[in-house]
């Protein structure tokens, strides 16, 4: 049996699956500003990818889309992010709620190392506020669980600690804590760069099993893994001089095949960044 029929086992809630927008956001770090005015739609149930250099606002971006910006002091920012059109920043909407339905996976895994790969996914929900009886939880981990692809690896050893698990496997249970909650928008920033090339496959193939489930926006660094896990692309850019922008964003297949400016050209083939 494939991770795709595993996946299958546990009954998924059937939702309607949401895309993303922004239109014209600008970010600054107090009087430095790091992004210009990017437009961008992340279609609902696809996987975009935002790739450049380091110190282009990629991860800024990231962290705009679920409110995480504002919690850094003195950040601030302009124009629309729209989670199936409805403003995300629109007054009296509160960052908590938002954050349920846009999670985020960071760069290294960061499960509970003392806490129970069981209550490491039970985690999310209590975190969230939400309340569940018991069967409901046992049936939200194993779910969870099924859908980042770490089921067949941990089903006899729910009460092991989380963090005595592998790198990528921690990786994959961080994924499973976010999808308790049964977000709209999965963000990973850079999620496998600390990760060996079997863990990084393993990630990528959750990635994949989670296409069409939901909306995921992935920043990367590795061209091939852009290639392997989008359906759309989107090229930062900054200067020393300039804040980051868009140079850049459409299919994927196309982005790096028939890039339409010669400096996303020169990236995606490894003439700089």
């Amino acid at each position: 049996m494939t991770d795709a029929d595993l996946i299958d086992t546990v009954a998924l809630p059937t939702t309607t699956v949401h895309g993303l927008d922004t239109r014209g956001v600008s970010a600054w770090f107090g009087e430095r500003k790091v992004l210009d005015r990017v437009t961008l739609a992340m279609p609902a149930g696809q996987v975009t990818a935002l790739i450049g250099p380091s110190g282009c606002g990629k991860s800024t971006y990231l962290r705009i889309l679920n409110r995480m910006h504002e919690m850094v002091r003195g950040a601030s920012l302009a124009g629309e992010v729209l989670l199936d059109g409805d403003d995300v920043y629109a007054l009296g909407r509160l960052p908590a709620a938002v954050r349920r339905r846009i999670g985020m996976v960071f760069q290294r895994p960061n499960p509970f190392p003392a806490m129970s790969i069981y209550d490491n996914v039970a985690s999310g929900l209590k975190l969230a506020g939400i309340k569940v009886t018991r069967d409901e939880r046992d049936t939200l981990v194993e779910t969870s669980l099924q859908r980042a692809g770490l089921w067949p690896e941990v089903r006899d050893r729910l009460r092991a600690p989380g963090g005595a698990l592998s790198g990528g496997q921690q990786q994959r249970l961080c994924i499973a804590r976010s999808l308790a909650v049964s977000p709209d928008v999965l963000l990973m920033d850079e999620p496998c760069s600390a990760l060996d090339p079997t863990s990084t496959r393993r990630v990528e193939e959750t990635i994949e099993l989670l296409r069409g489930r939901l909306t995921i926006v992935i920043v990367t660094h590795n061209m091939q893994q852009a290639q392997r896990v989008s359906q759309r692309c989107a090229f930062f850019l900054a200067t020393h001089d300039t804040p980051g922008r868009v140079v850049e964003h459409g299919a994927t297949a196309e982005l790096f095949e028939n890039p339409r400016d010669q400096r996303t050209a020169d990236y995606v083939n490894g003439r700089f960044g």
